[in-house]
């Protein structure tokens, strides 16, 4: 199909395939919104220190610190999303990126203690109203897929001292890092210190606090391997 070919030469995605069961007034309103998204992207990319093709951004959407972002092909950025980039390494997204309606990406938690950054591998996808905190720098795979309301926190209260307010005891810093081809469910948190290897699953609802092996199925809170995906 004719819709099909535009996907494939344009967004660089081989596997797409249209359902014939779409109605054609769908597929009309669905493109419009593509294409007003491609206007905003020519738009809003004004000041992005690097930015590929085809950059689509929903409306309501903001940028802050322009000159920390860098930006691959084909990304899609939905509504309503707030990206502020304020770092001392930036923001990377590759390839064929989407972050989903109503996220946000905070890369600072404060504006005394810059947060480190915030990198995504292409072909990477996170659903609505997913949250970035990335003070303490998060770095995360290509081939990652993420439903819904995830969170991520890469920064930690410390509470040592009970002799002192906790929150002028200061935060810890040590990151998150995710590997590559990565099913995240729906409502998963993950916290500061977290390492995830290559080809996991994560369960909807779980809490990450700690590192996994590639090939693991986690759940629970807080979170453990349930079975490896490597099992006979």
């Amino acid at each position: 199909m004719f819709i099909e070919k535009i996907v494939h030469k344009f967004f660089n995605k081989p596997e797409f395939r249209l359902s014939s069961d779409i109605p054609t007034n769908y597929i009309i309103y669905t493109g419009l919104g593509y294409t007003l998204g491609l206007v905003r992207g020519i738009i809003k990319k004004t000041g992005f220190n690097t930015c590929g093709s085809n950059l689509i951004v929903g409306k309501h959407t903001h940028f802050r610190v322009r000159n920390k972002i860098h930006v691959g092909s084909n990304v899609r950025i939905g509504k309503n999303v707030l990206v502020d980039a304020l770092s001392t390494d930036g923001l990377f997204l590759g390839d064929n990126v989407k972050i989903g309606d109503n996220s946000k990406l905070m890369i600072s938690g404060t504006l005394s203690d810059l947060g480190k950054g915030l990198r995504i591998g292409s072909n990477t996808s996170f659903s609505e109203n997913t949250f970035f905190g990335s003070a303490g720098g998060i770095i995360i795979g290509s081939d990652v897929i993420a439903g819904q309301n995830v969170r991520f926190h890469a920064e930690n209260h410390k509470f040592d001292n009970s002799g002192v307010l906790i929150r002028l005891q200061g935060v810890s810093h040590k990151g998150i890092k995710l590997g590559s081809n990565i099913w995240i469910g729906s409502g998963v948190t993950i916290l500061d210190g977290s390492n995830i290897g290559d080809n996991c699953v994560i369960a909807s609802g779980a809490v990450i606090q700690k590192e996994f092996p590639d090939n693991s199925i986690i759940g629970g809170v807080p979170a453990k391997v349930i079975r490896r995906l490597d099992e006979e």
